[in-house]
């Protein structure tokens, strides 16, 4: 046994290898030790080989699902050799063989696999040349049999990486590895593999095709490259080729609205900033009754499309759904089976029965849902008509399942009475073995005179006669000793050996039927899984737009408008995620148009900036991706991209400060945005000295409003930039309103025009506790660094050329430059009210901050009083 086991572990030695024997799956030598290390499994030593001591751990049958997912969640890649000979059949140990290899990135059964978030498998193809710039990018979702592929500058990877989040990375063995993948699962492979007219051939077979074209598919040799090492591996993992694959698409990046990972994160598009799974865009949103919808939806959300009118008709969908009400669609689609992963493992032959007797069940009940999809949409239209098509098959499940199908091959069950002739026989002998020993047991109690007599079965010995010791001597002579307990004795006779013989034969010749009957059924089947792929993701497509209609109607959402024009015009807009978890919300308006694309947002800390501006990105996130939005009304311009940098953290493994994370990510930015681009920028600059943060925030914002031209809002407490706006047409202030109320403060939440006087530092440390002698130190400290700072700036020009030692002039001077800037301050205020938008509360406010600002630019400042 061990030179077969040492032969198959040879042919996987970059795998732990689980070998079958009975009803364990054994580990040896350093495969036991590293599984008993990660598993807290009992090392045991049994025999030798080689005068060495057998080092083995072993997992039961039953439980592999459970040690599988955890070995692929630690990064591990896993063998599964099998017991595929009969036992007895021959000389030696049972013929055995690696059935199929489980990765990270090849996981394929519910117990291994989330059921709403999908696993990729990615194959990386570095340039051919020194001269070449491209990689190429070729990714596969095994459980959906999808395939995609792009070919990208090596640049833009990282972005590529974010967007498709893979679980396992392959790239070749001569090449080091990225440093980018470096935090991913990462499998070296053959540079031979990654050949790129093979790969060409490869998807040419897979596809059923002669050319790619059609499939948008040519003219990208590197991808070629990656989907042949690729489609290698998966070879590789599953033990056969890939059958025809259910989707191929060629990728690009410009394609969608571009979401960096940081991007993600902070908006907390599917975890919280601490890494939970709820609140988030997704949780809020994610109301689908499939576990393929949820996948879908986080899909659409990931990746948004910049073809403005696929997201229209996604608008138009959630609308007609709305108008006639999505409840009926939504209560045929609970409880139907995951048919795209069931598809994919049947093409695959590695579906279970009960996942077969599933899809029976769910293929039954798609007339159902294609009678509840309403009418008068295109969208839904074609998305009922892919439904139609998946009843082939349905016919032969029907007839050849069980009602309940039995748990798995190896204990039977499967098939339905009536199906097959054969079965049938060795089925009924089986079953008449009741009856038979019912019927002999009262024939030999008659002809011996022992009233006690039983025949009974045991599953080591067999059928046999039992009779108690006080009885031994009336026994027939034809009764042969078969084992002697304390008690009794058990005998056979020659009958029941017959009998014993062709029963037991029965069961394993049903069982051996029952397998040739699954191998042919899965064949059979093979001609329905495309149908039924198509299915699928119509079913997906039609929860994902009935779960988004729900939302809308839950929250009262409405219908955005796409405009070619450019801007941003969000009327009475909600955080789709805060709204949801606070009794009253407070919406805004954000308008980025041309003649505003840069607004400068202050105000104090708890205030509310950060909300506004993530908002505003989810807003024009959702209109983009085909949902309704949380708004008055919003209309959305083009969009190729939403950068964020919001929030402070650092990476302390990879050896930079919060400032320089900061500093990296602003940078990425300004390489980034364009015109077309969102960007959030809260507090840039804060995490060193004040004049370097101050100086870097004031070059950004300069370099996003001059050089990118994105649409811009740019949260910050350095009061110095409010006066951005009176040097850059195109540009204004905002701020969130507060009001001091009994030596405490008060947040509005209302983003009102104009800068923040103020930012209440002092007070929202109040509301957080701090001791009051800490908070009187503070205030006197605070007045004093203010007055300081006013004499240090009147000094220096901030948008203008930065003067020289011969500007040092008489504090008189500085203070009348003071006094006109402080005038011009207000004066620009004034001019930007807007009278007739405000409320009695908020003009109140404005009066109040016009007068204190007013009192700051005459002589003598606060004590100019009356």
């Amino acid at each position: 046994m061990m030179q077969q086991y040492l032969r198959i572990k040879a042919e996987h030695p970059e795998h732990l290898l689980l070998y079958r024997m009975g009803d364990f799956y054994e580990l040896f030598y350093a495969d036991a030790e590293k599984a008993a290390r990660l598993l807290d499994l009992t090392l045991t030593r049994r025999g030798q080989s080689a005068g060495a001591p057998i080092v083995m751990a072993g997992v039961p049958a039953q439980a592999l699902d459970t040690y599988l997912a955890k070995l692929v969640r630690l990064g591990e890649s896993v063998a599964i050799c099998e017991q595929v000979g009969e036992a007895g059949s021959g000389k030696g140990p049972l013929e055995r063989r690696v059935e199929r290899v489980v990765t990270p990135g090849t996981r394929l059964h519910d117990g291994l696999l989330d059921e709403r978030s999908d696993c990729a498998l990615l194959a990386l193809a570095p340039p051919a040349t020194r001269r070449e710039r491209d990689i190429g990018l070729a990714w596969l979702v095994l459980s959906s049999a999808s395939l995609h592929m792009a070919q990208c500058p090596a640049e833009e990877l990282t972005a590529w990486l974010a967007r498709i989040q893979p679980a396992e990375v392959l790239w070749p063995a001569d090449r080091p590895l990225p440093e980018v993948l470096r935090s991913v699962p990462a499998t070296p492979r053959p540079p031979w593999q990654f050949d790129a007219p093979g790969g060409a051939e490869r998807l040419r077979r897979a596809l059923g095709t002669l050319d790619l074209e059609a499939f948008g598919a040519a003219g990208v040799p590197r991808a070629h490259a990656a989907a042949a090492a690729l489609l290698d591996y998966a070879r590789h993992t599953q033990g056969r080729e890939l059958p025809q694959l259910a989707e191929l698409r060629v990728e690009r990046l410009d394609d969608c609205v571009r979401l960096d990972a940081n991007a993600k994160r902070n908006l907390e598009l599917f975890s919280t900033l601490r890494g939970e799974p709820a609140p988030t865009l997704l949780s809020v949103l994610d109301s689908c009754a499939t576990a393929a919808g949820s996948r879908l939806l986080k899909a659409w959300l990931a990746a948004p499309p910049r073809d403005q009118d696929l997201a229209r008709g996604r608008h138009a969908a959630v609308a007609c759904l709305l108008e006639q009400g999505p409840d009926a669609l939504r209560e045929r689609l609970r409880g139907l089976a995951d048919l795209e992963r069931i598809a994919s493992r049947t093409a695959l032959q590695q579906v279970r029965p009960r996942e077969l007797g599933a899809l029976r069940d769910t293929l039954q009940r798609l007339p159902e849902v294609a009678d509840s999809v309403p009418r008068g949409d295109a969208l839904l239209a074609r998305l009922r008509e892919d439904l139609g098509p998946a009843q082939a098959g349905l016919d032969r499940l029907q007839r050849a399942l069980q009602a309940v199908p039995g748990m798995s091959l190896r204990d039977g069950g499967i098939f339905a009475d009536g199906f097959d002739a054969e079965l049938d026989e060795w089925r009924a002998i089986g079953r008449d073995s009741g009856s038979f020993l019912l019927a002999m047991e009262a024939r030999e109690r008659e002809r011996t005179g022992i009233a006690n007599l039983r025949v009974l079965y045991n599953k080591v010995h067999g059928f046999a006669i039992e009779v108690t010791r006080g009885q031994a001597d009336k026994v027939p002579p034809d009764y042969r000793r078969r084992q002697t307990l304390k008690g009794a004795e058990r005998y056979v006779t020659p009958e029941l050996k017959a009998f014993e013989d062709k029963a037991l034969s029965a069961q394993e010749r049903a069982l051996a039927r029952e397998r040739a009957l699954w191998e042919q059924l899965l064949q059979a089947l093979q001609p329905a899984v495309a149908p039924w792929q198509r299915a699928a993701r119509s079913l997906a497509g039609l929860d994902v737009l009935a779960a988004l209609a729900e939302r809308a109607r839950t929250w009262d959402w409405v219908r955005p408008e796409l405009s070619k024009l450019p801007g941003i015009e969000i009327r009475g807009g909600r955080h789709p995620v805060v709204q949801t978890q606070v009794e009253r919300f407070v919406p805004n308006d954000c308008v980025l148009l041309p003649g505003s694309r840069t607004q400068i947002v202050t105000g104090p800390n708890m205030g509310g900036k950060s909300t506004f501006m993530r908002q505003t990105a989810l807003i024009a996130l959702l209109a983009c991706m085909g949902s309704f939005v949380p708004a008055a009304s919003a209309r959305i311009g083009p969009l190729d991209a939403i950068h964020t940098r919001i929030g402070a953290s650092d990476d302390v493994a990879g050896g930079r400060s919060t400032f320089m994370v900061e500093m990296s990510e602003a940078a990425q930015i300004l390489r980034s945005a364009t015109p077309d681009s969102l960007v959030l920028m809260d507090e840039i600059g804060r995490g060193t000295s004040t004049f370097d943060g101050l100086a870097l925030a004031l070059a950004i914002a300069e370099h996003l409003h001059q050089r990118c031209r994105s649409h811009t809002l740019f949260a910050t407490h350095y009061f110095e930039i409010t006066d951005f706006p009176a040097h850059h047409p195109q540009a204004l202030n905002l701020h969130v309103g507060a009001v001091e109320h009994d030596a405490g403060i008060v947040f509005l939440h209302e983003v009102q025009p104009g800068p923040a006087s103020r930012s209440y530092g002092v007070q929202v440390a109040q509301l957080a506790g701090m001791p009051a002698v800490v908070l009187r130190d503070a205030r006197q400290r605070l007045q004093a660094l203010q007055q300081a700072q006013a004499e240090r700036l009147a000094q220096l020009e901030l948008f203008g050329a930065v003067p020289g030692n011969d500007v040092a002039e008489a504090p008189a001077a500085a203070e009348d430059a003071e006094r006109a800037d402080a005038q011009r301050r207000v004066l620009r205020q004034l001019a930007q009210l807007d009278c007739d938008s405000l409320s009695p509360r908020q003009a109140l406010q404005q009066l109040y901050e016009l007068c204190a600002r007013a009192r700051e630019a005459e002589p003598g400042g606060d004590d100019a009083r009356g």
